[in-house]
């Protein structure tokens, strides 16, 4: 299967995009371990023995051992499963972080007159070049940056 272009929050990925899934084997034994660990979580904290999530690692064991192409619906499911919670959450904690970070830093900075840029007008200023100190690195050394 050839590798296709993911879509994200900004860049969607196009309705002739497919999903692109990993191998059904890997999916089936990580589904298998995922379900024996809360068989056994659950076995640890005195619940009893629940039979099925037991069940259903045995399930995905032997059919990531066996037949791994029966698996291969579930393993598509779950790859749409994760692109549209991806779709969904990743949106949700950029802006999360923006406007509970970024936003109350700005506001701050403002309040201050903190200004990083350099961006206010001085109608007196002759230029607005900064001369650095040093001057910077030698124009001889910059010859062949690529």
């Amino acid at each position: 299967m050839t590798a296709r272009r993911r879509g994200t929050a900004i860049d969607p990925a196009h309705a002739d995009d497919r999903l692109v899934v990993g191998s059904h084997r890997v999916f089936g034994w990580v589904m298998a371990v995922v379900a024996g660990l809360v068989a056994l979580w659950v076995w640890r904290k005195g619940h009893g023995w629940l039979w099925w999530p037991a069940g259903i690692a045995i399930a995905f064991a032997l059919a990531a051992a066996i037949a791994p192409a029966l698996l291969a619906p579930l393993n598509r499911a779950w790859m749409a499963f994760g692109l549209l919670l991806g779709r969904i959450i990743s949106p949700l904690v950029m802006g999360l972080i923006f406007f509970g970070v970024v936003t109350p830093i700005a506001l701050l900075a403002r309040l201050r007159g903190v200004d990083p840029m350099r961006r206010r007008f001085d109608p007196g200023a002759k230029t607005y070049w900064i001369e650095r100190d040093p001057p910077g690195p030698d124009p001889a050394t910059m010859e062949r940056q690529f």
